[in-house]
């Protein structure tokens, strides 16, 4: 019986280019799938998440009216009192009211109050009432909005819950193309691939976002332009934004995928870091929405994982040389 050498096994894991792209075509599918599922799962739940995610910027907006009351109050009033204050933290507004005194006497006494004005009484009365704020609401320009809004977030929603499996076929589809001594990386490399998918996804939601309203709606105070934000379009953010991040997370597995298979090297890695970082600042400005904020929320989150993937590929060094060298060295 013949004993396959390593070069033997090599040469049986080759693959054609038609072979390649079946996988391809494969691998695709099967993610097509995984998504059209999800997306069924997410039209079950479509409401509830779109009121999930328009949540923060309703919150923004509600915050927005209260510090600009609060600086009316502040302006008009002058310093608050303790108990205004009191008011204020529990998350109270000041509104503004102009009565009538005649009218105001009046209604006193018919409810039962004696009121003796003096003779020098104003004809009006200022009166500060502090009450909840309003909620606030995001507006639909055309009748389709709404529907399309829902059918965008099922499909969200359908992609995050089938990233799972996405990110599985799309690593069985890489491990396809390697040499066996090269496929182990995929099976290590997947979970953690899913892992740094979700955090980005959640820092980008719960951390970013409410910077990024903040700006955005801060700005349009600045420039004394009333907010009324479409809830198309919103969705088209509020969603685009956790996806892209999820996406630019997986960077640090990649540098050390690319370090192990011999494409690239940690002392290359250290060599170009600042041309690294300026490829980072690009590549955040193509993959937020067109505000500052996002741009540099991303670009600040991935330099610090650029300098931790050096780290990484440096603390798990390659247990064996990269195929190319060791073909080199036969």
């Amino acid at each position: 019986m013949k004993l396959l050498t390593s070069a033997d096994r090599l040469e049986d894991s080759k693959m054609s280019f038609g072979e390649h792209l079946e996988e391809l075509r494969s691998a695709l599918w099967k993610a097509v799938i995984a998504i059209f599922l999800g997306f069924l799962v997410g039209l079950l739940v479509g409401d509830k998440f779109v009121r999930f995610v328009k949540a923060p910027l309703e919150q923004g907006l509600k915050e927005l009216e209260q510090n600009r009351k609060q600086a009316v109050f502040n302006r008009d009033e002058g310093e608050s009192s303790p108990t205004e204050q009191s008011f204020a933290k529990r998350g109270l507004v000041p509104e503004h009211y102009v009565l009538d005194a005649e009218s105001l006497i009046t209604a006193l006494r018919g409810s039962g109050v004696t009121v003796d004005p003096p003779a020098d009484a104003p004809g009006q009365v200022d009166l500060w009432m502090w009450t909840k704020p309003r909620d606030a609401q995001l507006i639909s320009t055309g009748t389709p909005d709404v529907f399309s809004v829902y059918v965008k977030a099922s499909l969200v929603l359908g992609t995050v819950l089938a990233s799972p499996a996405v990110f599985y076929f799309l690593w069985a589809f890489v491990a396809a193309g390697l040499y066996p001594h090269e496929k182990r990386y995929v099976h290590v490399f997947m979970p953690f691939s899913i892992g740094l998918f979700l955090l980005g996804a959640v820092v980008a939601f719960y951390v970013v976002l409410k910077y990024v309203i903040s700006f955005l709606l801060g700005f349009n105070e600045w420039m004394g332009i009333e907010a009324t934000p479409r809830i198309n379009e919103w969705l088209s953010f509020v969603l685009i934004l956790p996806l892209m991040f999820g996406v630019a997370f997986q960077m640090p597995l990649v540098m050390l995928f690319l370090d192990r298979i011999g494409v690239a090297s940690t002392a290359m890695y250290i060599k170009y870091w600042r041309y690294a970082v300026l490829i980072i600042f690009v590549v955040s400005m193509i993959l937020t929405p067109a505000d500052p904020q996002s741009l540099l929320a991303m670009a600040g989150c991935l330099t610090p994982l650029y300098f931790g993937g050096i780290l990484l590929c440096k603390w798990m060094p390659r247990s064996a040389k990269p195929f190319s060298e060791s073909l080199g060295d036969a």
